[in-house]
């Protein structure tokens, strides 16, 4: 691409107080948040696995996996996109191929965690963490292997719910020396904690506030209030949507029909706008005229 989205996504970041990033799942949901007028958007790694493979959030997904869908998005929508990296897959080069690749793929950005290989959602138990010189590492992978400099390289330290809020702040201060370009503090539970933790660093901060999970549901201008630069929704459309789909389909199962649907259903021409449909059907009708 010729635009940097990395720029794009600084721009953005620039532009608002907080910056919202929303979840999109594949590339129509994308074009769904371009046009409400959002100016940022998010691959989930938990949404790659469970929309696109079926299977949980458990470093099962590949790089190959998320760039598929990376790839299908960057290519319909020229919003700037973050993308969940997990932990890079793999060492110091698999993790310069993660970052070469996602930059050749259009991506804006990415963030990468200091959770073990065998990694677990952020806001389930039980989650292990590297040392702070192993994240270190992954970081100073990352950001020696930017071919964009704006390339977003964002640190998501998982310290808080193994180690507390001191070392998540440590950690935070190695992984911006090391060179992150943000901080993403998974599963935080206080407004207070944001603010404890922007005393010690200048780089952006990101909210992730998730359905169902640790954090509580905070607003942007709280978060605001609190320090926080981005608030991320990485799955809030795709809850909405898959309970959509289950309401269908116990309707059909039970019920012999959807009309009773109807009234919660985008319309044909509703689907049509949001893809341009006639434009390129009068394309069509343009090349293959007599």
């Amino acid at each position: 691409m010729n635009d940097s989205q990395g720029k794009k996504l600084k721009e953005a970041l620039s532009n608002n107080s907080p910056l919202k990033i929303v979840g999109t799942v594949n590339a129509y949901t994308a074009l769904l948040a371009e046009k409400e007028g959002h100016e940022a958007i998010y691959l989930s790694g938990g949404g790659v696995a469970a929309s696109s493979l079926g299977v949980p959030d458990l470093g099962i997904s590949s790089l190959q996996d998320v760039l598929v869908d990376v790839e299908r998005i960057t290519n319909t929508t020229s919003l700037p996109l973050l993308v969940d990296a997990d932990t890079g897959w793999g060492g110091a080069f698999n993790i310069s191929r993660t970052v070469k690749s996602l930059i050749n793929y259009g991506a804006a950005g990415m963030h990468i965690e200091d959770q073990v290989s065998q990694k677990r959602c952020g806001h389930r138990p039980n989650k292990e963490i590297v040392s702070i010189q192993e994240m270190i590492d992954r970081i100073k992978a990352s950001v020696d292997s930017k071919t964009d400099p704006d390339f977003i390289v964002m640190a998501r330290t998982d310290a808080l719910a193994n180690e507390g809020l001191e070392s998540a702040i440590e950690r935070a201060l190695a992984y911006q020396e090391a060179g992150a370009d943000a901080l993403f503090p998974e599963a935080f539970i206080k407004l207070e904690q944001y603010v404890e933790l922007k005393k010690h660093i200048t780089i952006p901060v990101l909210a992730n506030i998730t359905e169902f999970g640790q954090t509580p549901l905070f607003g942007c201008d709280e978060l605001a209030d609190s320090g926080v630069d981005m608030v991320l929704y990485p799955l809030t459309a795709f809850r909405a949507m898959s309970k959509a789909a289950e309401v269908v389909y116990r309707e059909i199962k039970h019920n012999n029909s959807q009309e009773s649907l109807l009234k919660n259903m985008q319309t044909r021409d509703e689907l049509y706008d949001v893809l341009d449909y006639h434009s390129f059907e009068n394309k069509l009708d343009e090349l293959f005229k007599d």
